[in-house]
């Protein structure tokens, strides 16, 4: 049985765990990356490889949220280049990041 995970499932598992449970950074993302390399999970509409990746991008700091690695990763399942965001602190890593206004 295959068990699909959406986007904002994972971003508010990040964030309880995080904020709410007191689970230290490096072991929510060990979490979650452990989660999504089971063979019987998978993301919906995105690539559970990409979004590992995106998540091991805010293991070592505080920097990339929870939320900004996941949408790291949604735009370059989806094959784009650029973002458009309003965080100064977005990662960049493989994307162009542009900022309205």
């Amino acid at each position: 049985m295959v068990l699909e995970v959406s986007l904002v499932a994972l971003a508010e598992a990040a964030f309880v765990l995080a904020h709410h449970d007191g689970v230290r950074r490096e072991e929510v993302v060990d979490s979650l990356v452990g989660l999504l390399r089971r063979r019987n999970i998978r993301v919906i509409g995105a690539d559970t490889a990409i979004m590992s990746a995106a998540l091991l991008l805010c293991r070592p700091s505080g920097r990339i949220s929870f939320a900004d690695a996941l949408i790291h990763a949604d735009t370059r399942t989806h094959g784009l280049d650029t973002i458009w965001s309003f965080a100064r602190r977005f990662p960049a890593d493989g994307l162009r990041v542009a900022t309205p206004g």
